[in-house]
């Protein structure tokens, strides 16, 4: 049995958590510009592309994301041919189920503005794109950003499901080193502490977020 040391250990889980973070940051950053998209849509007074926007939520919030990581690995392969590496098939998976979530809460944040907002910038004459981007989406914003803050904490945590298709973020590295050390306490507590280390500084900045909107509110 090779003998590892913590830090030698903890060398190791650092440096999956560089690939945690980089998987974590695309599935935002893209599932933002997804999700922005998918807003768009679900507030759309257009029938059908609301009820597309609809099934799109409902159907990636309402299955497991390890189904979806299953879907993304296996099942593109399956039915297009295309053998996608594990970080692609994450990445297309975390951005889905991020795009959702996201969509989701900033259609929440624009239908929390009082109608009023919307009569008011009516009767100035602005156009329905000119009243969101220069009257709604200000104020939406503002509502959404500790929610969109806390959603962030998910997405991380959900990377640790990548392992299972074989991506070396650090659940999958520290399950490795399980393997060959038999240090389950050691290795797995360092692992968590990474996660909080990674987790706790985005969920109280959510929470000051959270408490500044409703001292001001």
């Amino acid at each position: 049995m090779e003998e590892f040391t913590i830090s030698q250990i903890l060398i190791n889980l650092v440096v999956a958590a560089k690939w945690t973070i980089i998987l974590s940051s695309i599935a935002f950053v893209v599932g933002g510009i997804v999700g922005f998209g998918i807003m768009m849509m679900r507030i759309s007074s257009i029938r059908w592309v609301k009820w597309l926007s609809l099934i799109y939520i409902e159907f990636f919030e309402g299955t497991p994301l390890l189904l979806q990581l299953f879907l993304a690995f296996f099942g593109i392969s399956v039915v297009f041919g295309i053998n996608l590496s594990p970080l692609v098939a994450a990445t297309v998976a975390l951005t889905t189920f991020t795009s959702s979530f996201l969509a989701d809460i900033w259609r929440g944040s624009i239908e929390a503005i009082p109608r009023g907002q919307w009569e008011a910038s009516a009767a100035l004459g602005f156009g329905y794109f000119k009243q969101l981007r220069l009257v709604i989406l200000p104020q939406a914003v503002k509502l959404s950003i500790a929610p969109t803050v806390g959603f962030l904490v998910q997405v991380i945590k959900g990377t640790s499901l990548a392992s299972v298709i074989g991506f070396a973020e650090i659940s999958r590295v520290a399950t490795q080193i399980n393997n060959v050390t038999l240090k389950s306490l050691l290795v797995f507590s360092l692992a968590g502490l990474l996660y909080f280390a990674l987790c706790y500084p985005l969920s109280a900045w959510s929470q000051r977020l959270e408490q500044k909107l409703t001292y001001k509110a």
